[in-house]
């Protein structure tokens, strides 16, 4: 039988811990686990357990990417607050709180120019604030306050759709410059408690109250139908671009962590289910590299998970078979 030695000209690197940054391909033995590893890619989408975030929360919101996101609101036994975390891959750390305390608000953004948006102190708010990665400046408010609503785009290219009234659901629909908000046309659908993700031109909007599972595209002008989700839900999270978009977690009349993706045309479910079930969770991220945090389940929740998308690199455990 060949050994590895004469098929790669080297031998197996042991290690007392995994390499930092392995190559696809590469193989060493962990001397602390006792186990042979290699880096592969996912043949399916899998969610993986993270750092927590250091004050739970439902409600919450956020916006960024896996290795840099933004959380920010929510409530807890304590009440509604404004607290702000910033996550850099690995774990949490507090930053500037929102000057407007608030739940249930949306956001825009990278984690060093975000937006958030909308919520609710209480009363109902249309609150807007900017972020430059440690502290939140106010700026002109929605035209339009509400709670519940999606958000996309970034800092200077905001897009805030739908939203609950509080009384009544809102279609909604504006468009932020960088300084103030303009309206558009409405969602075809008036609705609060779905994912939105996307940017200003090409946004997304899926799911809804009681549950349901609708999705809308917009198009910088207006909004068209698409396929709905294939688990019809409310209180879910999203993440990714119009046409590579992950929608995850929420209510079906019980806590679900179903994870779907969506290409633009249909929405497909993953084998791969989200670890902890929860409703009004944050999202951040892509469809290939999705960030879950905090939620109710029910009580506040401060789980935080990744998502690697099919194709993704993945660290695999080799065994004899």
């Amino acid at each position: 039988m060949a050994e590895y030695i004469n098929i790669k000209g080297q031998n197996i690197e042991v290690v007392a811990s995994d390499p930092a940054n392995p190559t696809q391909g590469q193989i060493w033995y962990n001397s602390t686990s006792n186990t042979l590893k290699g880096l592969g890619v996912s043949s399916v989408g899998s969610w993986a357990t993270s750092n927590p975030l250091n004050t739970a929360r439902s409600g919450i919101a956020g916006t960024g990417t896996q290795t840099a996101a933004v959380s920010f609101g929510g409530e807890n036994p304590g009440g509604v607050t404004g607290a702000t975390e910033n996550y850099d891959g690995t774990s949490w750390s507090p930053s500037g709180s929102l000057a407007t305390t608030r739940r249930q608000s949306a956001g825009a953004g990278i984690q060093t120019a975000a937006l958030a948006f909308g919520g609710e102190g209480p009363p109902v708010t249309g609150a807007t604030e900017e972020y430059n990665g440690a502290t939140w400046s106010p700026s002109n408010p929605l035209n339009t306050g509400r709670r519940q609503l999606g958000g996309a785009g970034i800092q200077t290219a905001a897009l805030a759709f739908g939203g609950d009234l509080d009384p009544g659901t809102s279609g909604a629909t504006e468009e932020y410059d960088g300084n103030s908000w303009a309206n558009s046309n409405n969602l075809i659908t008036a609705r609060s408690e779905f994912a939105g993700c996307g940017t200003q031109t090409a946004a997304l909007a899926a799911g809804g109250p009681s549950p349901t599972g609708p999705t809308e595209e917009y198009n910088g002008t207006s909004w068209t139908a698409s396929n709905n989700l294939n688990t019809a839900r409310s209180q879910l999270a999203g993440a990714g671009i119009q046409t590579a978009a992950l929608a995850f977690g929420g209510n079906t009349g019980s806590l679900t962590g179903a994870t779907e993706e969506y290409n633009g045309t249909t929405w497909t479910t993953s084998p791969g289910s989200m670890n902890t079930a929860r409703t009004a969770l944050g999202g951040a991220g892509t469809q290939t590299a999705g960030l879950a945090f905090g939620g109710g389940v029910p009580g506040s929740s401060n789980a935080t998970e990744e998502w690697l998308g099919a194709g993704s690199p993945q660290t695999k455990t080799i065994t004899a078979s």
